[in-house]
């Protein structure tokens, strides 16, 4: 009998996910452990396994399509086996699932395309000419359709994505191949070296991704359940900055190159120790006490963040902290974490320094009970031993969960935090 193969729960605020791509094929022999398809949920891209033996009889999802939790996605049996359509189908395309809009309704804009309805006076659809698309900043393009348009040299700024939330797929590419953008007189201005200006982006409805109704809804939550505190503190940034510069230029030839976020996440597990009562979690009816500093940081990735996870970070050296949170930060831009590596945090960083950002309050991951918001070092006068100098600051902001935080609980935390930050010699003991 053939084995019917569902859609898995691989995190644990998933409730659909997107199939990417297909790594096998109807009519392929198909192992125990093979990697049957790409699936993407709302934090990362993850493989879907098989744990059968036979061949692969059928498959009800296509590459594109989102499919909720439990549906069928193909079925595994012996080669040639019948198999009966399963009952229930897989959520339709971002695309399709859109509901055209009705006669009667005001004007919208349509999803299909991508094109604003015409209004008084404009050309109808027959006349118009649609103005060719041009995506810029980060293109939502899945790994096979990547792969396609480099082997067919397609520009991928003028390719409008079909699949969900705007994604650019297979068939995507080769729709440009066969219809590829065509040049219209008077494009440039005199002298050819400037572009023409036009919007800003091409003006579409698009369907909230899975990852970012996540992060909405979670956010949502944090901000109306939680009651928040905030508390500042301004960091003499300029003993930590000659300690990273003189560890990375004597350990060059080593391949060591430290970060300022790598000290801030050592720094933050060492004042988790100091005041322990800032690792905790609120749990309704009760407080969870951490016996362990798991710090996550913040990463920015396509379509929202995700927060890594640098488990026993109070038992780990500052270079295995360095080695570890890089490793989990290029895996999560490339959304290849396991959800292992994305959960159980219990406290988090959140850095806009490396943006420019002097300062900044941020929201509360739960069920933790601070994120601290660390912003840009500041070249300002500073006063140091009664005279006025140039120094180098550096502002952290703590949020706080007042059910758990009071704010003299959360202002021992940020002063054990500015002397280990101030005397940077301690994060290497």
């Amino acid at each position: 009998m053939a084995q019917i193969i569902e859609m898995p729960k691989l995190s644990d605020t998933m409730t659909v996910g997107t199939l990417v791509k297909w790594l096998k094929q109807e009519g392929d022999a198909v192992k125990a452990g093979d990697m049957l398809a790409e699936v993407e949920t709302d934090k990362a891209t993850m493989e879907l396994e098989s744990f059968f033996d036979g061949a692969l009889l059928k498959i009800f999802s296509p590459a594109g399509s989102q499919v909720a939790i439990g549906a069928p996605l193909c079925a595994i049996g012996k080669p040639g086996e019948k198999v009966d359509a399963p009952a229930v189908k897989a959520a339709p395309t971002a695309a399709a699932a859109a509901p055209a809009p009705a006669a009667s309704a005001p004007i919208a804009a349509p999803i299909v395309a991508g094109l604003a309805e015409p209004g008084p006076g404009s050309a109808t659809p027959a006349t118009a000419t649609p103005a060719p698309v041009v995506n810029t900043g980060r293109i939502k393009i899945s790994p096979l359709a990547k792969k396609l348009a480099a082997e067919k040299k397609i520009d991928l700024a003028r390719v409008t994505g079909s699949g969900p939330g705007g994604r650019i797929v297979r068939a995507d590419i080769l729709a440009a191949e066969k219809n590829p953008p065509t040049a219209k007189s008077g494009g440039t201005f005199a002298g050819g070296a400037l572009a023409p200006k036009g919007p800003i982006q091409e003006e579409r409805v698009v369907p909230v991704s899975t990852m970012r109704g996540v992060i909405a809804k979670r956010m949502l939550e944090s901000t109306t359940q939680i009651p928040y505190a905030y508390l500042d503190i301004e960091v003499d940034a300029e003993p930590l900055l000659a300690l990273r510069q003189q560890l990375n230029t004597g350990l060059e030839k080593e391949g060591v190159k430290l970060s300022v976020n790598d000290f801030i996440l050592k720094a933050s597990a060492e004042a988790l120790r100091r005041v322990p009562a800032v690792n905790t979690s609120w749990q309704g009816d009760k407080i969870q006490y951490f016996a362990a500093a798991h710090v996550s940081f913040a990463v920015a990735i396509e379509d929202g963040l995700i927060t890594p996870v640098i488990r026993d970070t109070h038992l780990k050296s500052i270079f295995q902290i360095s080695a570890e949170a890089k490793s989990l930060g290029k895996r999560a831009k490339e959304k290849k974490l396991t959800p292992a590596e994305f959960t159980g945090g219990t406290f988090c960083v959140s850095n806009l320094g490396m943006m420019g950002i002097p300062k900044f309050s941020a929201i509360i991951n739960p069920p933790n009970a601070a994120i601290l918001a660390v912003g840009t070092t500041v070249t300002k006068p500073v006063v140091k031993h009664g005279q006025i100098v140039v120094g180098q600051t550096m502002t952290l902001t703590l949020s706080c969960d007042h059910r758990l935080v009071d704010g003299a609980v959360g202002a021992q935390y940020l002063g054990a935090l500015k002397q280990l930050l101030e005397s940077p010699a301690l994060l290497l003991v």
